[in-house]
């Protein structure tokens, strides 16, 4: 009896921290999730055989000889370089030597499942560019490089931003004669641009 008794006493008080412990770990799957969406990493294809440099100021500092035709990815665009990623190796190569590969075409849906059966298609659907070959085509490889890794830098125009870090979240204008300045604000930095080129940038206040 005395047995049963301890068993019972101990049932009682266990019972409240498994649940207690349950409580815990669901609010922290809900804070962390395990999965979470990571967007693919931008490649690009060596047009020629290029050094990769472990210190893109520094030439001696060659790692390896990247072959043509080799795929690298694309981890920043800095002035004429391209920081990637290759074979476990991470350095700089130059930019020109490099092509910057399309982005992979996202799977569209059956268009004709939902046409009514006395409905004939009207065509075949028209393919949507990647971003980074509408960018190619506005802007050459180099500088499309530099927006679609989400560069900004000063002398910029007003659309090369907006292609970069899309549209702010707010607008400040202050037009003194022939001068348009204004403050671009977004999620955690803020531009100044006057007359339509990119002047100064800096952190939003918190």
């Amino acid at each position: 009896m005395k047995e049963f008794a301890l068993l019972l006493l101990l049932s009682i008080l266990i019972y409240p921290s498994n649940a207690h412990d349950n409580r815990d770990q669901v609010l922290q799957d809900l804070e962390h999730p395990r999965q979470s969406y990571q967007p693919e990493t931008p490649t690009a294809t060596l047009n020629a055989a290029s050094r990769l440099f472990a210190d893109k100021d520094d030439l001696t500092s060659v790692l390896l000889v990247i072959p043509k035709g080799a795929t690298v990815n694309v981890l920043e665009s800095i002035d004429d370089y391209f920081r990637v990623e290759y074979d476990g190796n991470e350095g700089y190569v130059y930019a020109r030597h490099a092509t910057m590969d399309p982005e992979p075409a996202k799977p569209q849906p059956d268009v004709r499942q939902r046409q009514p059966e006395n409905q004939q298609p009207a065509g075949r659907p028209v393919q949507r560019e990647s971003r980074f070959t509408y960018l190619q085509k506005k802007y050459g490889n180099e500088t499309a490089a530099r927006l679609y890794t989400g560069k900004v830098w000063k002398g910029m125009t007003g659309e090369m931003v907006r292609d970069s870090w899309g549209s702010p979240h707010k607008i400040n204008r202050v037009i003194s004669g022939n001068n348009i300045r204004e403050e671009w604000i977004y999620k955690s930095s803020w531009l100044f641009i006057e007359n339509d080129l990119l002047v100064d940038w800096g952190p939003t206040r918190r």
